[in-house]
């Protein structure tokens, strides 16, 4: 978590409620950003934006880290 926050669960449906609303696909996160799949590959791969999970077919992000990185953007 990039900014350092603490999270703690109630129960099982309050993480996946969390997990339902902050946690995004690779597509999502492209979505958010607006740019291709290569750019976002490009930016895991310098380090810009870090996956909290990264399998062989998929990477998922905190929508945070996804919008923060938007916002710098601009």
């Amino acid at each position: 978590m990039s900014n350092g926050s603490s999270f703690h669960f109630k129960d099982v449906q309050e993480l996946r409620a969390f997990l339902n609303d902050e946690v995004v696909t690779t597509t999502e996160a492209i979505q958010l950003i607006g740019c291709s799949r290569q750019n976002l590959k490009q930016l895991v791969d310098h380090g810009t934006l870090v996956p909290i999970k990264q399998t062989p077919r998929e990477r998922l992000f905190l929508r945070s880290d996804v919008l923060n990185y938007k916002m710098k953007r601009k």
